[in-house]
């Protein structure tokens, strides 16, 4: 059942290296049958039976031959979508499982293809039609220096990136002249994320977003640019910041696209009562750790260069601010207990789609908010997970293309 691990980590070198910093010992349970894992400097060794171990893993027979799968079913693409299921359940000593997160992502799951064709060269050297820039404003009374990035003319069109990200993940966006041709696209950073730096005095406080701050940010960026009555265009926290938007400045706004919107959000797999905070201890990598988990986010019908890219920009993410953004997303953005209800047949057009290998803010999770609200438009993306814009741009284009002329066209 798992003898493809071993030769997965005898062909990529990253697993040993990460494995000679701390040796791991896994027991594998499937149904009855038991298996021992060792990982290590030399790669993984896999025995029948139970020995040593400092962590469990524990499926059905079923649920590790869906996860082997090339397209398994939705909440079975990974070790970390599997856990927030409740199809795999992991016990042990839980730093250690989060320390080598990624290492067993790698092992188990379908990341990559065990033979990757090389991506083809381009034919010439390319200059893209996105220019960056840094604006300089004061957002809440302090000085900020925010990045953004922005390509086309036409209806401005602002993008909001996920938790723990940047504005990189709307890069496919800004260089697709079908939208450009009649959309302003600006992508920005948000402060203390990509490009735009903390502002000063960050190091003695804790990074936390809250609704109130975020608006700021937003308005703030609005203003500065003088920007017309924009779109509006978010993903998972800012899928649920376009609904803020609409709710308090609807009337600034042609139109709010949410993408993976949802009323609120549950910690079901980044957290555990073993080991809470894994995305902000001293002893577990936290870059390693967001990008392991966003892996478990992402369709496993999405391009591998383009889920790899999604997951670099989780590893490169400062200390504290995915966990700071997420206070947010589970916390103080909460649209429950009727916090909704002025969306109601808004003003402000609202535009929803949702990828169906979302296990954060599933399809029927949109459903719900769309039905409450009486949604302009909803739709299930099929194939897409949490990050349609940047895991995959060529599916998503298809569903996003089609409300772009409707928001045009009002």
């Amino acid at each position: 059942m798992f003898d493809y691990i071993e030769a997965r980590a005898a062909a990529n070198p990253n697993i040993a290296q990460h494995a000679a910093f701390g040796p791991l010992s896994a027991a594998l349970h499937a149904d009855d049958a038991r298996w021992t894992l060792l990982i290590d400097e030399t790669g993984a060794h896999l025995s029948g039976g139970e020995g040593m171990a400092e962590v469990t893993l524990s499926a059905t027979s079923d649920a590790w031959a869906e996860l082997r799968k090339s397209e398994p079913q939705p909440g079975f693409q990974t070790l970390t979508t599997m856990r927030r299921t409740q199809n795999l359940i992991v016990t042990g000593d839980m730093v250690k499982f989060h320390q080598h997160l990624l290492l067993l992502e790698m092992l188990f799951s379908n990341l990559s293809p065990d033979e990757q064709p090389a991506p083809p060269l381009p034919t010439a050297p390319e200059i893209e039609p996105v220019m960056g820039r840094y604006l300089r404003l004061a957002i809440n009374g302090r000085p900020h220096r925010v990045y953004f990035e922005e390509a086309g003319e036409g209806i401005p069109l602002i993008c909001l990136h996920t938790a723990g990200s940047d504005g990189r993940q709307f890069r496919h966006i800004l260089n697709d002249p079908a939208i450009t041709a009649n959309y302003r696209v600006i992508a920005f950073d948000l402060p203390w994320h990509g490009k735009s730096s903390p502002p000063a005095g960050f190091e003695a406080e804790v990074y936390e977003l809250t609704t109130d701050s975020y608006m700021d940010i937003v308005m703030a960026i609005v203003d500065a640019l003088k920007l017309d009555r924009p779109a509006v265009m978010g993903c998972s926290i800012g899928g649920r910041a376009v609904l803020h938007l609409a709710i308090r400045h609807g009337d600034r706004f042609r139109a709010a696209i949410g993408l993976q919107s949802a009323l609120y959000a549950e910690d079901r797999s980044i957290g555990d009562p073993a080991s809470p905070n894994v995305l902000h201890r001293p002893d577990i990598h936290g870059g390693k750790t967001a990008g392991a988990s966003m892996a478990g986010m992402i369709a496993p019908q999405s391009p591998p260069e383009e889920r790899w890219e999604t997951m670099w920009h989780y590893m490169q993410g400062g200390p504290g601010i995915f966990a700071g953004d997420l206070v947010y997303y589970f916390e103080d953005g909460d649209l429950r207990n009727g916090l909704a209800e002025p969306l109601r047949n808004a003003a402000c057009p609202i535009y929803l789609l949702s990828g169906d290998y979302d296990p954060s803010a599933t399809p029927e999770m949109g459903q719900e908010l769309a039905d409450l609200i009486n949604a302009t438009h909803f739709e299930v993306m099929r194939g897409v997970g949490h990050f349609p814009m940047s895991e995959n741009p060529t599916a998503f284009r298809e569903y996003l293309l089609p409300v772009l002329e409707k928001v045009r066209a009002q």
